[in-house]
């Protein structure tokens, strides 16, 4: 197992736990005591979570775990519910997207389309996820957009008053929300409340609301709400989402699509 793979998998158990003992680690991962203490000893280094006496603590971070230690996390089920998001953007489009891993793909989807037969713009992307920008900037027929704010180091996204600004001036057609949670009561949540208040506005100035989430995510809560369940158009998400949940949804109005 490749050693960003035990990262994730120890800061996972600990975000469920809230402990973590080496040897049992050790064991559920099939490696080396060793190699785990090496593990943690450089988790900790890194401020994601405090060493004890035989294994560690969950830190004031590691319930929201940074982005890139979420890349690997469902990365099948994040690939095929983003393109199936991006299908659902025509050609011409003004779309808004915030940050996640899921988003993420989204974004790399929507930036390998041809240029227009005739050259010029085939999609605006506004964001306020920094590293979507900055994947998105190199490519000719993408025009960017990035809102201001504070960086959050967690999720790369930009927070505060300054993205509330820029946003209540612009239209968007479509946006598309990573979210920490979708319930069919609490609406889209996510843990963080600056990271919600960004993404509500993305949400408020489009047309239509597209949430992209896994199933372990569904039938959540989180400690904060981006927009309310009817706010949402589209659901997004994969195969495994339970169908009692799924029927919720749809009940609402809401298009699901498992992919």
């Amino acid at each position: 197992m490749a050693a960003h793979t035990r990262w994730t998998r120890l800061l996972e158990i600990l975000g469920d736990q809230g402990h973590l003992d080496v040897l049992e680690a050790a064991e559920q991962l099939d490696c080396s005591p060793a190699t785990v203490r090496r593990d943690l000893d450089e988790l900790a280094r890194q401020n994601l979570l405090t060493r004890t006496r035989g294994g560690a603590v969950v830190s004031t971070v590691a319930y929201d775990l940074p982005l890139r230690y979420k890349a690997a996390r469902r990365a099948d089920e994040k690939q095929r519910i983003a393109k199936a998001a991006a299908e659902l953007v025509p050609s011409g489009s003004t779309v808004g997207i915030n940050g996640g891993t899921t988003t993420s793909e989204v974004a790399r989807e929507l930036a390998v389309r041809p240029e227009p037969a005739g050259g010029g713009t085939a999609l605006t992307v506004v964001t306020n996820a920094i590293n979507i920008a900055n994947e998105l900037a190199v490519r000719p027929q993408v025009k960017i957009v990035v809102t201001g704010g504070v960086a959050r180091p967690n999720s790369y996204e930009l927070v505060g008053p300054l993205v509330d600004s820029v946003l209540r001036t612009l239209a968007l057609d479509y946006t598309i929300l990573g979210v920490d949670a979708m319930h069919p009561r609490f609406g889209a949540a996510t843990h963080d409340e600056s990271e919600a208040g960004a993404n509500r506005a993305l949400a408020e100035c489009a047309g239509t609301v597209i949430v992209v989430a896994d199933s372990s995510k569904l039938g959540r809560r989180a400690f904060a709400q981006v927009c309310e369940t009817g706010a949402v158009s589209v659901l997004v998400t994969d195969r495994d989402a339970p169908a009692d949940v799924v029927e919720e949804f749809t009940g609402l109005g809401i298009e699901v699509l498992r992919v």
